[in-house]
């Protein structure tokens, strides 16, 4: 359990960090409504945090020696405007944390930590049920973009490519 008395500190993830990290993805998916099988999640995410070529960049905000939230962006590639940008997969808190300004301090080391990467943009997504976040990201400047997400999972990638 945390200590809410205890200042929030932000920080990168480390290795040290990945139960704690898997726990809040299990957390966030719950949130949104999905499934989360959280088997091997461990193992996977130390290689792409931590491994010989990182593809995966986390942040993690602790109280005391919980982790109370985190957000986890990646370098990608806009065609259009031809140069990099981030994507920030993840920003989730825990119940207790929101509306602290943990989340506008974990966005805020994104933006610095992608500006320094060369990004000149970041983007990311949220269900259109999440309520809470849609203002709060209209609060930090964001503007929104009105698209339909789909996917492919490995079973249809493999129907189609096949």
């Amino acid at each position: 359990m945390p200590d809410p008395s205890s200042p929030t500190r932000i920080r990168p993830a480390g290795p040290d960090d990945l139960d704690g990290l898997v726990r809040l993805c299990a957390a966030h998916a719950a949130y949104e409504r999905a499934r989360y099988n959280p088997e091997d999640k461990r193992a996977r995410l130390g290689h792409l945090l931590f491994g010989p070529s990182p593809r995966l960049f986390g942040l993690v905000a602790e109280q005391g020696d919980v982790l109370v939230g985190y957000a986890t962006w990646s370098e990608e590639v806009s065609t259009w405007d031809a140069q990099l940008y981030a994507h920030m997969d993840c920003l989730y808190l825990d119940a207790d944390a929101r509306g602290s300004g943990i989340g506008r301090r974990l966005v805020s080391q994104v933006a610095r930590d992608a500006l320094g990467r060369g990004c000149r943009l970041v983007q990311w997504q949220t269900p259109t049920f999440n309520t809470r976040a849609l203002p709060f990201y209209d609060r930090l400047g964001a503007t929104r973009l009105e698209k339909v997400r789909f996917y492919l999972d490995e079973s249809a990638m493999k129907r189609l490519a096949g």
